[in-house]
């Protein structure tokens, strides 16, 4: 069971989401009495009423089962993985995205932006920044950060880095305390060259709409921005976490040379 049970996990999304205990007891549609003996542990919450809250709180599908089992009940959302028979339709739909970006790099990744699948024009994108390409897991914020990933190819790289640390801080600030974000953030945070003040980012500024990144290698110039996609109604905490990350070319000489390749 979740450290704090039912109460404490309550009392952590409202923060997260920077709402009352009355503003809750609202939008859930039940009493606001209730839901502070249920956050005190003076009263129980049926299941109903813990999906209901969970549902305000646009609480991920995840955290919506540690809930319940804080609640003693059992969990309602399957994590499937995407080699899974039920899973066909989603990951054809996911591999026909990655077909059609082609010549243009493509990506899914995890809510940890570890990457699970990626076209060939991303593997071609790699092998010609890098002389040997990444073996095992790869991380694609870590492959940004590292000296020896991407990082010495990124021409724009402080301003890059900055807007991803900024993005990891706003995905860590949106939920109660997620170690395996926690990690991330403190991991990037310790390659060489980053600079303190990313500790507190402005989360208040309003972000750009689109990052431009440039990627340089000797005469070879690359500029690209990126697009994010994910499932709109999904019902599995697999498809709800992935994320599909697709590369376009910014500029006429960036297309030209991707087409070519």
């Amino acid at each position: 069971m979740p450290a704090g049970g039912l109460g404490a996990l309550l009392r952590r999304w409202r923060a997260a989401r920077r709402v009352s205990q009355l503003d809750l007891a609202l939008d859930a549609g039940v009493s606001s009495r209730h839901l502070s003996f249920v956050e005190t542990g003076r009263a129980a919450a049926s299941r109903e009423m813990v999906l209901r809250l969970a549902e305000a709180l646009q609480v991920p599908l995840r955290d919506r089962n540690a809930l319940l089992l804080a609640a003693g009940y059992a969990p309602l959302y399957r994590e499937t993985g995407l080699d899974a028979p039920e899973m066909v339709l989603a990951r054809r739909a996911v591999e026909f995205i990655l077909a059609q970006q082609e010549p243009y790099p493509a990506i899914v990744v995890d809510r940890h932006w570890n990457v699970l699948l990626a076209n060939e024009a991303t593997r071609r994108f790699t092998a010609m920044l890098l002389e040997r390409p990444p073996v095992g897991d790869v991380n694609a914020l870590r492959m940004a950060f590292d000296p020896q990933g991407l990082r010495p190819f990124i021409e724009n790289w402080e301003e890059v880095a900055g807007h991803l640390i900024e993005r990891v801080h706003r995905e860590a600030a949106a939920t109660p305390p997620d170690a395996a974000t926690a990690k991330l953030l403190e991991d990037l945070l310790r390659y060489p060259g980053v600079p303190d003040r990313w500790r507190t980012p402005p989360l208040d500024r309003v972000p750009a709409p689109l990052l431009t990144l440039v990627y340089r290698k000797g005469e070879l110039r690359l500029s690209v921005f990126s697009t994010i996609t994910t499932f709109g109604t999904p019902q599995d905490v697999t498809l709800q976490e992935l994320r599909i990350e697709c590369f376009f070319p910014a500029d006429e000489a960036t297309r030209t040379a991707m087409a070519k390749r």
